[in-house]
């Protein structure tokens, strides 16, 4: 037993993204793990949600493992291994409340004490919980939430809203994870936890592929003590989704820092240049189809 001097080291992201049906968990969490890794053929997909996630492979070409029920937590973990052992760098577990909804099942149907029968469930849930956090790979994992609605006021009439509630999951996961991010039907996300302080206390937000980027910046820092100025201004130009954003940060950045960041300035404006060129040959692409 000794004392050390704190420093971060290089992390894996562990994020959790929860939000009711139709919030768009799973294109958030694609978005973002492309902006964790930027290739769509590190980034893998646990499916339990009926292959949904191929609804979106217009987005790239990601991979997918498709599971079947039952949907015992070690059919997740196998999973997660398989993806290790093929390289991805980004494994999104879409969903992991049915890992949950499956013990909650087999608790029911066990004879006996009801209190003690929780001995078997117990090891089977951490087992999971662990295979996620011990992780080589980024890991996104996707919550559905209770659903219910609230009414608000829309043109002057109330109207129904669907709302997402707590979580289908087991208590006090949120203590694990890095990030926590709650979606609402319209999209917007808000972080109810957040170890990297780059959005807690922030207006809400979308999921975009911004957003793995100033998540990726701040896992790959290390820091010693006295460098939180550092970390801040690399993942806000890590977080940067125009040239225009990029260059009202470096004009807001003192000297020193253009100096001692000007590389990364250089790297993020290829890369947003890299975006606006594929998006203007897109739309170029597909005003020559119609007219055709």
């Amino acid at each position: 037993m000794q004392l050390q001097t704190a420093n971060r080291k290089k992390a894996k992201m562990r994020l959790g993204i929860q939000g009711p049906s139709g919030s768009g968990k799973t294109m958030g969490a694609l978005k973002v793990a492309f902006g964790l890794c930027n290739d769509w053929s590190k980034i893998a997909v646990i499916d339990s949600e009926a292959a949904s996630s191929n609804l979106y492979a217009h987005l790239g070409h990601f991979n997918t493992v498709q599971l079947t029920a039952p949907l015992t937590p070690e059919k997740y973990i196998e999973a997660i291994q398989l993806c290790e052992n093929s390289g991805m760098e980004v494994i999104i577990i879409d969903s992991g409340s049915h890992a949950w909804e499956y013990l909650l099942d087999y608790h029911a149907s066990l004879p006996g004490n009801s209190f003690t029968n929780w001995r078997k469930v117990t090891p089977r849930h951490v087992a999971f919980i662990n295979a996620i956090l011990q992780s080589k790979c980024h890991a996104i994992l996707t919550l559905r939430t209770k659903t219910d609605y609230v009414l608000t006021e829309k043109h002057g009439k109330q109207v129904p809203e669907k709302v997402g509630m707590k979580s289908i999951q087991r208590d006090g996961l949120d203590y694990e994870l890095t990030v926590l991010l709650e979606l609402d039907i319209k999209h917007n996300a808000i972080a109810s936890k957040d170890r990297t302080s780059l959005f807690a206390g922030k207006p809400e937000f979308k999921l975009t592929t911004g957003v793995g980027n100033a998540l990726a910046a701040w896992c790959d820092h290390e820091t010693s003590p006295g460098q939180e100025g550092e970390d801040e201004t690399l993942t806000r130009i890590a977080a940067t989704e125009t040239i225009d954003e990029l260059i009202g940060i470096y004009n807001q950045s003192k000297p020193e820092q253009q100096l001692q960041f000007h590389e990364r300035f250089v790297a993020r404006r290829k890369v947003l240049q890299a975006r606006a060129n594929l998006i203007t040959q897109t739309v170029n692409t597909n005003k020559h189809v119609v007219r055709n």
